[in-house]
Formats: C-alpha cells, structure tokens, sequence
C-alpha cells in the first residue's frame, strides 16, 4: 500500500512538471513571436560618401569625422591632380540617447558653420522591411560680406536640410537607400542660379557593396528637381571604397561636389571630379 502511493505521488508530481514545462516553451516561444529580431546594420559609416546614411551613432559614442575635398582632376599637374587645392571639413558627433545624435562642424566650402541632428525612426527587421531615419540641419556661411552683397541680411547667412533616409539590406553584401530631401538657402547668387530657387526639393539614391570582411563599394546620386537649366551647378554624384580598421573607417572617394554638408553638394555640385577621403574615428 505504501509501495503504490509513492508510485502515484510520483506519476503526479512528473505529470505536473511535463505540463508546466511545455506551458514555459508555449510562453518563450510566443514571447519571441512578438519581439523583433533586428538584422545587421545597413551601412558601416554615418555616410555612403557625401550623402547620410541610415546608420545613427550608437548611445554614448562620440565620433571625430574629418573630410576633404580636393581640386578638380583635370587641372592636371598644375595642381598635383588637385591636391593643392582642399576643402575641409572637421566634426565631432555625439549620441546622448539610443537612436538620436547630434554634431558640430565647422568646413572650409563658404566657411560654413554647421549643427545636425539624425534620429532613428525603425529599423529593418523581420517584421519591418526597412531602416528609417530622419535627418536635419542648419548651416551658417560667414564667408559671404557687404562688398559682394550690399544688402546682406544675418538670415542670409543661413541654410537648412531636412531628409527623409530609407534603406533597406538586401542581402549580406546589398545595401540600397532613397533619400527624399529638402533644401532651404536664404541667399543664392542669381549669376550662378540663374533663377532664385530658395526652396529646393531632391531625391537622393546611394547603396553599398561589400567585397570583403572590411572593405566595400559605395556610390550615390541626387537628382535636384528645382535646378534651372542654365545653371552653372550639376547635380552631385559621388563613388568610392570604404575600408574598415578596427577604430576606424577610411573612406576613399571621387565625387563632382567640393562640399560635404548638404546645400553645399546638393545645390552647388560644378560638375568636375575630384577625388577626396573621409576618415571616421569613434571614440
């Protein structure tokens, strides 16, 4: 009689804990369900060259960014291929919070003042197909003066940006983004623009092709909308490798467009190339 009670308290208490386990599963398996599984990053770098990508600084990073911009090519050894001649540009990124960074700079093009801002909105992942981020920015030139404009305004020292980044990664290899954009300058020089477009809508394509562990192919494109024909300006392209090293990412790079910051590439790209680097530095 004892022998048989145990046998029974014991069939109850295994019963008991098959049921409570396959409960456990049931729980953990539709608990992942629900949570998204988030895939790699699109882009290595905060840039596919001169235009954003989707990638935001990570909390808590701080990044050094310094670009350059040389001379056209075709001035030929007269200027050592153009790099004689260089635009600069130094930048210090930081993230306070998860998906949200902030930057200043300061760049030789128009000896253009610069504050951004890059926000993430999603991330691509099994139950979203894509990465979205928006960007911002406000832009000071201080080179522009009286002489050239008598009637010179402090707002016509100003420009701004606003971008709409979309991406998505196709495969391990395969990155590809669209960037509806939009570009407000204070003052334009009408010798150049031809007609005064202040407000500037484009629409900006760029992706990315890994070769290897550290090392991929990256190009862009923005098509300006609100360009005159005449215009002195094209608009900008921009084709080049990415090289990774530990710390750092070295960009190398040839593009149509001397400035790096947005209403400088987008709206005022002259149409020569000339090769140029990023070198990105996370702290």
């Amino acid at each position: 009689m004892y022998y048989t009670k145990l046998t029974c308290t014991l069939l109850l208490l295994f019963t008991v804990t098959i049921y409570a386990q396959d409960d456990l599963l049931e729980e953990l398996e539709n608990d992942n369900k629900n949570k998204s599984t988030f895939i790699l990053p699109a882009f290595k770098t905060l840039k596919i060259g001169n235009l954003q990508s989707t990638k935001v600084a990570e909390k808590g990073d701080l990044y050094l960014i310094v670009s350059h911009r040389f001379g056209p090519l075709k001035e030929g050894f007269d200027t050592f291929l153009g790099l004689d001649n260089a635009n600069t540009k130094m930048e210090l990124l930081y993230s306070f919070w998860d998906g949200i960074q902030f930057s200043i700079s300061r760049e030789s093009f128009d000896r253009t003042l610069a504050a951004t801002s890059k926000f993430r909105i999603t991330q691509q992942s099994h139950r979203f197909p894509l990465n979205i981020t928006g960007y911002a920015g406000i832009y000071r030139n201080t080179l522009i003066n009286t002489q050239a404009f008598p009637e010179l305004k402090d707002a016509d020292r100003y420009s701004y940006s606003l971008q709409l980044l979309v991406s998505k990664r196709f495969s391990k290899k395969l990155t590809l983004q669209a960037a509806p954009t939009f570009i407000r300058e204070n003052l334009q020089d009408l010798r150049n623009t031809v007609e005064a477009n202040h407000g500037q809508l484009g629409l900006g394509f760029g992706g990315r092709y890994k070769i290897s562990k550290r090392m991929s192919f990256n190009a862009e494109y923005v098509h300006n909308f609100n360009r005159h024909k005449d215009s002195r300006f094209s608009n900008p392209y921009t084709f080049g490798l990415d090289i990774e090293t530990g710390g750092h990412v070295f960009q190398l790079l040839f593009s149509n467009a001397q400035s790096t910051n947005e209403p400088g590439f987008i709206s005022k790209a002259e149409g020569d190339i000339a090769f140029g680097f990023n070198v990105v530095r996370v702290f």
